[in-house]
């Protein structure tokens, strides 16, 4: 695209303004009032790391803080000796960017900053980079240019930005995943961290780190907020956002996804049929679905919603979790599947805060546990159904062993304390535990804690929401867990 001189200099001036650190020495005052996310400890180095020639791929959906984390970093770069000037950030979809190369992208902005040698080390910035056609084979051919330079490109469209990474980028590119609030976030950004104190619990023989809460009362309040709440730092910290998260979260988030986001990436025409759906999936998210159910409640033809299912997951919206048997076996033809939101507080901003004594608080407690799970990109995570005669059971989580794929823990998903003094009446779990040879498995519960024999089996009980908190802390310490904590 042949640029004018006075559209190239209004390109400059934009940059001039989207970079104050270039005159100032500091990113704006808005942005350090900000907490940062416990994620930043472990995306910054990546982002120092020049040694490597391999650009970042920030990924994560709408509103979870990409763009604070990638001003946060910039201001560390600056806190470790990074010259302002050697830091360039460009966001994408700035509209007088439209259509240009994100190579002349790059020179205009060192012509801005009156830095046109070759040779300086660079710490480039392209935000919101999905809306660039082809930007993976443009992002490709700059770190294999300017080798001294170090890119990080972030983009709200995950498995469609993972997609093009893995296809384009391979060597080139490291993936980020930067996924809405874990509990454990929640409750640091909100300072309340002196509730929780560390334990120690044994499991299979041998004692590991745990927590309780000095107020558990306290605690499942928080706990409320969050599934309500907790996704977005925005909304944690806005009464006002809160007290009407439709208007920001189901307008600005969710409807710029569905209506916006979705059919400029994939082309779809049919945005409204996509809304009806969606609405469909997160009012019963935990449930078990099939194609031939959803297309009955939803209007919506079965083929259309593989592939409406398929975006929703681009989006980071939902996930859809497969089944086992009783025996941990997985189904050659899988007729029905789980769905989650992967953020409970969508639900929230679709219909109405819930209460903790709600009949659907357990289907949301489940989603939300779920939530904290499906962040690792690698857990193998399943839920088991079968049925035997008249006979159907149930196990909510169940962990697959990567190497022998055979069942090493399982959780039974309860925001109930009658398990607690009634362990007999989890049957489908106990029976899933004898077939798999398993001796011990969890439960959550309200607010118990401790164990319960149950013939052989052990059943340890944790509150729901501490369990929530060790699955997030983990998954951040991005430990290599086989236990199911």
């Amino acid at each position: 695209m042949e640029l004018t001189e006075l559209l190239r200099q209004q390109i400059k001036d934009r940059m001039n303004i989207d970079n104050p650190w270039w005159t100032v020495g500091c990113i704006d005052s808005d942005y350090q009032k900000m907490p940062s996310r416990l994620y930043i400890d472990l995306f910054y180095p990546l982002v120092k790391e020049t040694g490597l020639r391999r650009s970042v791929i920030l990924m994560g959906p709408r509103r979870v803080g990409k763009t604070v984390l990638i001003y946060h970093s910039i201001q560390k770069l600056i806190e470790d000796g990074v010259s302002p000037q050697q830091i360039i950030y460009v966001s994408v979809e700035t509209p007088i960017y439209n259509r240009i190369s994100l190579e002349m992208l790059f020179l205009l902005a060192k012509e801005a900053v009156v830095k046109t040698g070759s040779k300086e080390t660079f710490y480039v910035f392209f935000d919101e980079i999905q809306y660039l056609k082809d930007w993976e084979i443009h992002l490709k051919s700059l770190v294999d240019t300017y080798r001294n330079c170090k890119f990080v490109a972030s983009g709200s469209a995950a498995a469609a930005l993972k997609k093009k990474s893995m296809e384009s980028g391979a060597g080139r590119f490291t993936d980020f995943m930067l996924p809405p609030l874990t509990f454990n976030e929640f409750i640091h950004l909100k300072n309340y961290s002196s509730l929780i104190v560390p334990a120690k619990i044994e499991w299979k023989g041998s004692q590991i780190a745990s927590y309780s809460a000095i107020d558990m009362n306290r605690l499942n309040e928080l706990f409320l907020n969050y599934i309500n709440y907790g996704g977005y730092p925005e909304v944690v910290f806005s009464e006002q956002i809160q007290s009407n998260p439709g208007q920001y979260i189901r307008h600005d988030i969710i409807d710029k996804v569905l209506l916006r986001d979705l059919p400029s990436l994939y082309g779809i025409t049919d945005v409204q049929e996509l809304n009806t759906l969606f609405t469909v999936i997160a009012y019963h998210s935990g449930n078990e679905f099939s194609y031939e159910n959803l297309s009955k409640e939803s209007g919506v033809k079965k083929e259309t919603i593989r592939k409406y299912i398929e975006y929703l997951e681009a989006a980071f919206l939902i996930r859809v979790i497969h089944k086992t048997n009783e025996n941990a076996k997985r189904f050659q033809r899988a007729t029905s599947f789980k769905i989650y939101l992967t953020n409970p507080s969508l639900r929230c901003a679709l219909f109405q805060p819930l209460q903790s004594t709600d009949e659907e608080m357990g289907n949301m407690v489940e989603t939300t546990i779920f939530a904290q799970w499906i962040q690792r990109s690698n857990a193998q995570v399943y839920y088991a159904n079968w049925k035997n005669g008249r006979k159907q059971g149930e196990v909510d989580l169940v962990g697959i062993h990567a190497a022998t794929q055979k069942p090493n823990w399982a959780v039974e998903i309860k925001w109930s304390n009658h398990y607690y003094e009634h362990p007999g009446d989890l049957r489908s779990l106990l029976e899933f535990l004898d077939n798999n040879d398993l001796p011990e498995a969890i439960v959550t519960s309200i607010s118990k804690s401790g164990d319960r024999q149950q013939g052989k089996a052990r059943l340890l009980f944790i509150p729901a929401a501490i369990y929530a908190y060790m699955v997030g802390q983990n998954t951040f310490e991005k430990k290599q867990q086989h236990l199911g904590l």
